[in-house]
């Protein structure tokens, strides 16, 4: 798919990953619809040039009213990039069970919600793609983030069945699995916050613009799924599969006691 021209909705798009696409769709000549709750968030990341609609996508009306806004500018939704999300350091056997509730909201079922309004949009052109953010925690469970990472594993499970579903319409789905990567996720998650281990290991993370690059290669070569880094982040999940015991055992030791 050549970007350039294409119109793309982005949620979440006030920081971190969804701003970096915001500018590096931009940058390949797209026409961006953003949404998130900080409108000056969106300003900064969007430009005089895109579309904003400020708002918390967990409410149904607003979701319409942003694939309604996007429709009545551009006409059409070529990509649409689920990137909102929000994340607990809670351990299971304690979280909250309302907090869990609200994460799952964010993380799944407004992304639902936003498929639910543009997948047949694009189903009736015969074209689109549907990118689904999740993380390395989707691939193998991180102790530390382990509702986190039992909401990834629905939007990796989601986007797989998606795009069987859509294949017969030219619709692709891409899942997205970034690992560590410089935002401020641990910053705005719901309780908690990471192990010692993984607070001191900012120097093996990737910058949102990496991420963002990784994302847009992605979505012109219709890749099935992007990781983020790839090398590191595929080696790991391959260990965590063929030696499960040693390396949950490895994990589990980074938790700090609670």
């Amino acid at each position: 798919m050549r970007i350039d021209g294409k119109v793309v909705l982005i949620t979440g798009a006030s920081e971190g990953i969804g701003a970096a696409c915001a500018a590096e769709f931009a940058r390949g000549g797209a026409k961006l619809s953003l949404t998130a709750r900080s409108e000056a968030g969106l300003l900064r990341a969007g430009g005089p040039d895109a579309l904003i609609t400020p708002g918390d996508i967990t409410d149904e009306a607003v979701r319409r009213r942003v694939v309604e806004r996007t429709l009545e500018r551009y006409g059409v939704i070529d990509v649409l990039i689920n990137n909102a999300g929000i994340g607990s350091y809670a351990p299971s056997w304690a979280a909250p069970m309302d907090e869990t509730r609200r994460m799952f909201e964010l993380n799944f079922f407004a992304m639902l919600g936003m498929i639910q309004l543009v997948a047949p949009h694009m189903r009736s052109r015969r074209d689109g793609t549907i990118v689904n953010v999740g993380s390395i925690g989707g691939k193998m469970t991180l102790p530390w983030l382990t509702l986190y990472s039992a909401s990834k594993y629905a939007v990796g499970s989601l986007t797989e069945g998606l795009r069987m579903e859509l294949l017969r319409d030219n619709v692709h789905a891409m899942l997205v699995c970034p690992g560590y990567v410089q935002t401020r996720f641990q910053q705005n998650a719901l309780r908690g916050g990471p192990p010692s281990d993984i607070a001191r290991s900012r120097k093996f993370a990737i910058t949102p613009e990496e991420c963002a690059l990784r994302i847009r290669r992605g979505v012109e070569r219709r890749a099935r799924t992007v990781m983020a880094p790839a090398v590191s982040g595929w080696f790991m999940i391959l260990l965590y599969r063929l030696f499960p015991g040693p390396a949950q055992k490895r994990m589990a030791g980074m938790v700090d006691p609670v």
